[in-house]
């Protein structure tokens, strides 16, 4: 894992944010691809109605004996929307110079963009078997500060969940010092709206040129980070989240004194929120307030979450899937695909689902919970903090 180097005095201030140095995913622990279990014929998420049933407390079959209630079938991305749901506008067109670049795929070659800002590159991950009409959707990967988006490929086992679950994910390289911006992704008070928005430009072109390129599903695009990764996708959702269905924070969080807050979004999408509790701090950076405090706005604006909390500080997420071939990072892919655009404000199948099993899906830990403030710190042993 990279490690943090000296700053100059002047970024000091703002060092404090590079709390991302080492973050990053587990090393795959299976050497076969699997095929993720996916069922279009299921609910749409909506939670149960009280009134509907034979009057035992569920919506049964007549005979006021209890019937037990079967949680939604999920995946939800890919299925019909249910009639008159609002759903996802379309994505964005290529705003470049010159056109989209003729596109590579997998860990090996970076793509190059022309932006009007510069030169950008990007990992694109799709399935190693894609087949002709098949629909993808798609997850934007931010990496870390002390990271790059090789890391995030590797330590994400990218390759392994995209065949596993049959998404695209699209990993793009933060900018430097150089650009002016510090740490690689624009989140900190210290960087001005017009780096901002030449990010959020970049992210609609490789949005816009991956669609041109392939089948995707605009109903179920969403973006995931890691600590400074995890701060721009905040950023990204509170201010530029119009086509995004989901959004993943890990290790992340908003405001403080040193990271820009969250700015109330029209688009009410549901987020995951994962930190390393109380004693997730790095160089000055309090992950567990920030998180806390993303949290409390999340819910004020009537976003439905999924708290996680761990105990390994500032390292990396210790997810241990029960079943060996699942993906390490399961939870985070299984959120977004779970969680389609056209979903109700607020809304999410796992709330029916928690009502009908009493917990979330199968690949979650106990460490995990619907809403803010719900889930019970993990115990045992950890690899600690990787600041």
């Amino acid at each position: 894992m990279h490690r943090f180097s000296s700053l100059t005095a002047l970024a000091c201030a703002c060092l404090l944010l590079t709390a991302c140095a080492d973050d990053g995913t587990a090393e795959p622990d299976s050497e076969s691809s699997g095929s993720g279990d996916s069922d279009d014929s299921g609910d749409t998420g909506a939670t149960g109605d009280a009134g509907d049933g034979d009057g035992d407390g569920d919506p049964g079959d007549g005979d006021g004996d209890g019937d037990p209630v079967e949680p939604p079938a999920l995946p939800l991305c890919g299925t019909e929307p249910p009639p008159g749901a609002t759903l996802a506008p379309e994505l964005p067109s290529y705003g470049g110079p010159g056109s989209c670049p003729t596109l590579e795929t997998g860990g090996d070659t970076l793509n190059v963009m022309q932006t009007e800002h510069g030169e950008r590159e990007f990992f694109l991950v799709t399935p190693s078997d894609a087949q002709d009409g098949e629909v993808f959707p798609i997850v934007f990967m931010y990496h870390w500060l002390g990271g790059d988006a090789v890391d995030f490929y590797d330590r994400a086992e990218a390759q392994y969940a995209a065949d596993y679950y049959r998404f695209i994910a699209i990993i793009p390289d933060g900018r430097d010092g150089d650009d002016g911006v510090p740490f690689r992704w624009p989140f900190s008070i210290a960087d001005d709206d017009a780096r901002m928005d030449e990010e959020f430009a970049f992210h609609d072109d490789m949005l816009a040129c991956v669609a041109e390129q392939f089948s995707v599903d605009k109903e179920c695009v969403s973006a995931m980070g890691v600590s400074a990764g995890a701060m721009f996708s905040a950023m990204l959702a509170s201010r530029h989240g119009e086509h995004l269905a989901s959004f993943m924070s890990l290790s992340g969080g908003t405001g403080g004194s040193l990271v820009k807050p969250w700015v109330p979004a029209t688009n009410r999408m549901p987020a995951l929120i994962l930190w390393g509790g109380p004693e997730d701090l790095c160089l000055g950076v309090d992950f567990d307030a920030n998180s806390m405090e993303l949290e409390a706005e999340l819910e004020a604006d009537n976003h439905f979450l999924v708290e996680c909390v761990h105990n390994c500080t500032h390292g990396t997420p210790p997810f241990e899937p029960n079943d060996p071939k699942l993906p390490t990072f399961a939870p985070t892919w299984e959120f977004f695909l779970d969680h389609p655009f056209w979903l109700e404000d607020g809304d999410s199948p796992y709330i029916e689902y928690v009502g009908a099993t009493g917990a979330l899906p199968p690949a979650w830990p106990e460490w995990c919970a619907v809403g803010a403030g719900n889930a019970e710190i993990r115990e045992g042993m950890c690899g600690g903090s990787e600041c």
